[in-house]
């Protein structure tokens, strides 16, 4: 006798609970200090928010809200602009492994 498949509801990918992806989301740094407009004179707080790289991170990397992430990305924009921050980390090229590919060939 073959297998009875799909009794009941299928479960989906949503509705799983558990496992790492899981927990409750930090709430923004932002709103909770309740700051209304992020500042891109205040390099100390908006270097928390580029990588070693250089790059902005995401929302889902720094627990910003909509709204703040949007602010946080035009401060990091004008900062950069008046060299307040750096657009790439100087430091970050030495390693880069294919450079040491090319020197074999």
């Amino acid at each position: 006798m073959a297998k009875a498949r799909g009794r009941g509801k299928p479960l989906r990918r949503r509705d799983k609970r558990g496992g790492p992806g899981s927990g409750r989301r930090k709430p923004c740094q932002h709103c909770r200090d309740k700051i209304e407009q992020v500042d891109y004179k205040d390099v100390a707080v908006l270097r928390k928010f580029v990588s070693e790289k250089g790059k902005i991170r995401s929302r889902r990397i720094t627990g910003a809200c909509r709204r703040h992430q949007v602010q946080i990305a035009r401060a990091v924009k004008r900062a950069r602009e008046l060299a307040l921050l750096p657009y790439v980390n100087e430091g970050g090229r030495d390693d880069s492994p294919r450079r040491d590919r090319d020197r074999d060939r």
